[in-house]
């Protein structure tokens, strides 16, 4: 028979082993967990395989006859990002905008988390003043939005 001692040895073992392995366990969920959505890639210095066909303008001049607003132009654009290509890292603070893809599939990435816009997804990319972002095409076609936006009128 076992003293209380000798049992006492063995359960303490027994649950400092069981507490190692569920620290480990839970370590690796917390590190799988942050993980998720992160990405490793790092943006372009330059756009690259970017191309940009201009569908439509609203001028200075007719944004503040309508809304007041002076300074700024509106436009509307096709962007294509080739299969390997990027958009390099660019802010809104000052030029808010709208996306949606309508063929192929891009990756937003913004605050090293990963958010794919593919043209299924019927939900615009919002580009508003607390968005920094850079975007890239991993797919085998061409990824197309039609982009909605508000730009600074440069002389």
């Amino acid at each position: 028979m076992k003293s209380i001692k000798q049992l006492e040895l063995i359960h303490g073992r027994v649950n400092l082993r069981t507490l190692l392995i569920y620290t480990g366990i839970l370590s690796a969920g917390l590190v799988i967990g942050f993980a998720q959505g992160q990405t490793s890639r790092q943006p372009p210095a330059e756009h690259e395989g970017v191309s940009v066909v201009s569908l439509g303008k609203l001028k200075e001049s007719s944004l503040k006859i309508q809304i007041g607003l002076n300074g700024y132009e509106m436009k509307l654009r096709e962007v294509t990002v080739a299969p390997g290509g990027a958009i390099k890292e660019h802010s809104h603070a000052n030029r808010p905008g709208l996306v949606q893809t309508i063929s192929g599939s891009w990756t937003e990435v913004r605050s090293g988390k990963e958010t794919d816009f593919p043209a299924s997804k019927k939900v615009a990319l919002i580009e508003d003043e607390n968005t920094v972002h850079w975007l890239y095409n991993d797919g085998d076609v061409p990824a197309v939005a039609v982009v909605c936006g508000l730009s600074k009128v440069t002389e």
